[in-house]
């Protein structure tokens, strides 16, 4: 298939500054890998945005196509655990970051990235969910370990994001109290189609109290922004209850002192879906075919083309999107 061009999203780097555009490339130029992919379905990551936009601490080299998601069709196979026809879901790794991504319609990579989709779980399907719906499923799975539904309330932040707005639809599919913070209050109706009890105000949470421990809220709390909220979300959340941490947006930094830890016997998780282990990888996707699947998927995402994402990553870098964006690389 060497003579096989196909249409990629391409950052390109000139004097420091990054542009991007779609361009044709050929399957010569891919990564070296076991599996040939042709990608029919994507979806945009804030990841995506940095990459997209020259973050060096998420791509190192250009010119580079962005998409650490991607869903398609197996059409070359040296590897026995795959063959040509299978379908195949490829999230994390190096996918999109310094390996080609999903933003264009071919992709080469390791077949120890790639997993065949669970029944139940459509190629578009696990593009809504993508790497954001993964991380959602990630953070309610170390939560739920830990606190039931009747333990009390459990706080969202950022719940209109990806990660957000997943992390409130599954907590609601699975019996939660769920408090959707966010800085968009014109979007409390979205939040309630999601299953939010209730919507807080980030203006609430986004200023550092200086104080070593504040009244408690939580039963525990699913942080999507890190910095003072998430700083905030520790310090109200009840004792023994966990929260979860898995973005940076608002900020890198956390000023806290060990009290919530120690008078209140509060966890604090990290969320790592990148490097996820592939067995329990196969068994997160699993759950999210099936009983953690939100009633309100379809109502979560805009389908978006390979022509409309310029757009769509000045837009979510902006804070300006909600929910999920599918990109369908079919069109």
């Amino acid at each position: 298939m060497s003579d096989k061009n196909y249409k990629a999203l391409v950052v390109e780097e000139t004097d420091g500054r990054y542009f991007r555009s779609i361009q044709s490339r050929n399957i010569d130029n891919l990564p070296a890998g076991e599996l040939l992919v042709r990608v029919a379905y994507s979806s945009l990551n804030y990841k995506d945005a940095l990459s997209a936009t020259g973050h060096k601490g998420v791509t190192k080299n250009y010119p580079h196509t962005p998409g650490i998601d991607a869903a398609g069709i197996v059409e070359e196979s040296r590897s026995p655990a795959f063959a040509p026809g299978d379908p195949v879901i490829v999230t994390g790794y190096d996918l999109g970051m310094n390996t080609a991504g999903g933003f264009g319609e071919y992709i080469r990579v390791p077949a120890a990235w790639a997993l065949k989709p669970p029944d139940g779980l459509s190629l578009r399907e696990a593009m809504l969910f993508g790497t954001a719906g993964f991380t959602a499923g990630i953070s309610v799975w170390k939560l739920s370990e830990h606190i039931r539904p009747d333990d009390g309330e459990v706080l969202v932040s950022g719940a209109t994001g990806g990660v957000g707005s997943m992390s409130v639809a599954i907590l609601a599919k699975l019996g939660y109290r769920v408090a959707a913070l966010t800085g968009k209050a014109e979007e409390k109706a979205f939040l309630e189609r999601l299953g939010a009890c209730r919507i807080v105000s980030r203006q609430q949470f986004q200023e550092h109290s200086g104080r070593p421990l504040l009244p408690v809220q939580w039963a525990g709390c699913i942080d999507t922004v890190g910095g003072a909220v998430l700083e905030n979300l520790v310090k109200t959340t009840a004792p023994l209850g966990v929260v979860t941490c898995c973005g940076n947006v608002a900020s890198a930094d956390l000023a806290l002192t060990v009290y919530p830890f120690i008078l209140r016997g509060v966890s604090l998780v990290g969320i790592d879906s990148q490097n996820y282990p592939m067995v329990q990888r196969i068994g997160l996707w699993q759950k999210l075919a099936d009983a953690w699947k939100p009633a309100a998927l379809d109502g979560m995402y805009t389908e978006k083309t390979l022509d409309d994402l310029d757009e769509c990553i000045d837009r979510m870098l902006a804070g300006k999107l909600k929910g999920r964006i599918l990109v369908n690389m079919q069109q």
